[in-house]
């Protein structure tokens, strides 16, 4: 395909972004369950209205440049998160359409080479009818993979729609689980669907129409304790003599796992690891990746910061062009084998996020606050105003009161950021040691240390 021909499909891109709002299509799959169904009609308006919140805030921007397809494109102005009908079997047959959908504080990224098509994570419980609209409005019917990077609301929080709207052929997450309504949702639809889910490890190959892709983390028997992010599913995939790598939220842990395991990390695009925070993204990880560019997705304003400064420095002064969909809205990257174009210039501001109320520099667990009450949860990214300091495992007295998760079979100390986390039915307090509840097939929490 040349590259007058992967222009026009921007193009098309950039004008279907622009004028398409957020509307379910009411031939979508039935859905048997009417939770789902309510939650996608609530959301359906909240899509359309920030679908048009967007369309202004880009027609008050003055400062324009030419974007890389040879169009007018306003620096800063947010493209719209649904698409134009485009028949991505025609259009983009000889080509690998990345869409980083614009969704705001979480991931959703849409992948189509030919008539194949990968949607890998499905962002905040709220943002599933929006990614439903946008995936319909590519004429997409099947997904052949479905990946959830790892169980916090603002990566799989959307899967269950689309789970329930869309024939998809393989759901791969990873085998880690979470106490949560928005995890227990994604199963249910996984299950009333009648799929199995696949629990990926690096090595792991398989293929998108005519690209491939190779699972980097996590490593058969990786342990990163409670810490969810770790347990992503990072991905690589090559089309061509073009390469793209989507790491989730994995954080330092595991990303040093990934460099250790000898696997290339050579990648012309890097989603950006955790939204850009600075628990990801570390200066070695960068650099074995070495990326031309880097996409960040994460919300406008958010609370925790994202992306952080120390990040965004470490990319500048590596030479990466940045896109940022906080800034500009649904990035989209086209490849035709050799050369890769955009439907945007990259982001000029180099601006780092803001942290508000308690968040700070270091990540905690995600938690999810108002899904047991029925209302759409919101992943939190706190930090403790005081670390807790865990008592030594030689100072144990007899006596010792540790709180277990049955589900996770882990052993916290009482003042573990974890145990504020879980589930009431999977809390358990007991006065056995370590040793004793160790036989019993628990294992200490690698955060507290008990």
């Amino acid at each position: 395909m040349k590259k007058s021909r992967i222009a026009a499909i921007l193009a098309a891109l950039i004008l279907g972004i622009s004028g398409c709002a957020g509307t379910v299509d009411s031939t979508g799959t039935d859905v048997n369950t009417s939770t789902v169904e309510t939650e996608a009609v609530e959301n359906e308006a909240e899509s359309t209205e920030e679908t048009t919140e967007s369309t202004e805030n880009g027609r008050e921007s003055s400062e324009e440049t030419e974007s890389l397809d040879g169009t007018e494109s306003s620096q800063g102005t947010k493209n719209s998160g649904v698409s134009q009908e485009t028949d991505n079997s025609q259009d983009t047959e000889g080509s690998l359409v990345v869409n980083f959908i614009d969704i705001g504080q979480g991931d959703s990224i849409l992948i189509t080479q030919g008539d194949h098509h990968m949607l890998i994570d499905g962002g905040e419980n709220d943002q599933g009818t929006k990614i439903q609209s946008y995936i319909q409005a590519n004429n997409i019917k099947e997904l052949e993979y479905v990946v959830g990077t790892h169980p916090d609301s603002d990566h799989i929080g959307g899967l269950d729609v689309i789970i329930y709207k869309f024939d998809c052929k393989n759901i791969l997450m990873p085998e880690y689980s979470k106490d949560t309504k928005t995890y227990e949702d994604v199963i249910s639809a996984v299950e009333t669907k009648g799929y199995k889910i696949t629990h990926p490890i690096a090595g792991d190959t398989f293929s998108l129409g005519d690209a491939s892709v190779e699972v980097l983390s996590p490593q058969a028997g990786a342990d990163y304790g409670d810490n969810a992010n770790d347990y992503s599913i990072a991905l690589k995939i090559t089309y061509k003599d073009t390469t793209f790598l989507f790491t989730g939220d994995c954080e330092e842990a595991a990303e040093e796992d990934m460099i250790n395991s000898g696997y290339d990390l050579s990648a012309d695009v890097m989603k950006a690891g955790h939204h850009g925070s600075n628990t990801s993204n570390t200066q070695e990880f960068l650099e074995k990746v070495n990326p031309e560019y880097v996409v960040i997705s994460c919300g406008e304003g958010n609370e925790y910061g994202h992306p952080r400064a120390e990040v965004l420095n470490n990319l500048r002064s590596m030479g990466v062009k940045v896109f940022r969909t906080d800034e500009q809205g649904t990035i989209v990257a086209v490849s035709n084998g050799s050369e890769i174009v955009w439907n945007a210039s990259p982001s000029e501001s180099w601006q780092a996020g803001e942290p508000k109320g308690n968040a700070g520099e270091d990540t905690v667990e995600t938690t999810e606050n108002s899904q047991e009450t029925g209302e759409n949860s919101r992943t939190q990214e706190a930090v403790q105003a005081q670390e807790t300091v865990p008592i030594a495992a030689d100072a144990n007295p007899q006596g010792t009161t540790y709180i277990l998760n049955t589900n996770t079979k882990k052993i916290h100390y009482p003042s573990c950021k974890s145990v504020s986390q879980m589930s009431e039915k999977n809390k358990q307090a007991t006065n056995q040691s370590v040793a004793e509840l160790e036989a019993a097939g628990y294992e200490p929490c690698k955060n507290c240390n008990p």
